[in-house]
């Protein structure tokens, strides 16, 4: 048997191989985008027109509409946030809180939050907010 060697370049080109592999990143990533780090307390959060993105930060503090305080997914209560605050930066070791608070929350309660930032030692912190539709 005979086979035909040739060294010109092919004219023809597959795709559907390109189209696989690219198919296949996309499930990939739309997969694993599902696994990114949030609480599992759902709050309505105020809008801003200047939100801008940050950076993710493992120290969350989020406030519910019904005056339940979590810290990252365990619910304690604004006493004990102080000392939650500290043994939760010891672990993560890093010094930006973010706090999620519900539109509807009293500002009394935020600046409670606050306040227990600062007495754990915590000087930065940011106030999640979502961004506008216009």
């Amino acid at each position: 048997m005979k086979f035909k060697s040739s060294k010109e370049p092919l004219s023809i080109f597959a795709y559907s191989s390109l189209t696989d592999i690219v198919m296949l990143l996309l499930i990939f990533f739309l997969l694993t985008s599902q696994f990114v780090i949030q609480t599992g307390v759902k709050v309505k959060l105020p809008g801003s027109k200047t939100n801008e993105k940050s950076e993710p930060a493992r120290m969350i503090v989020t406030l519910t509409a019904c005056g339940a305080v979590y810290a990252g997914a365990e619910e304690v209560s604004i006493d004990l946030l102080p000392s939650k605050l500290t043994e939760m930066k010891a672990q993560i070791n890093q010094d930006n809180l973010i706090i999620r608070a519900d539109k509807t929350v009293a500002i009394e309660m935020v600046i409670k939050v606050i306040d227990a930032a600062k007495i754990s030692g915590i000087e930065k912190f940011t106030i999640e907010t979502e961004k506008e539709q216009l």
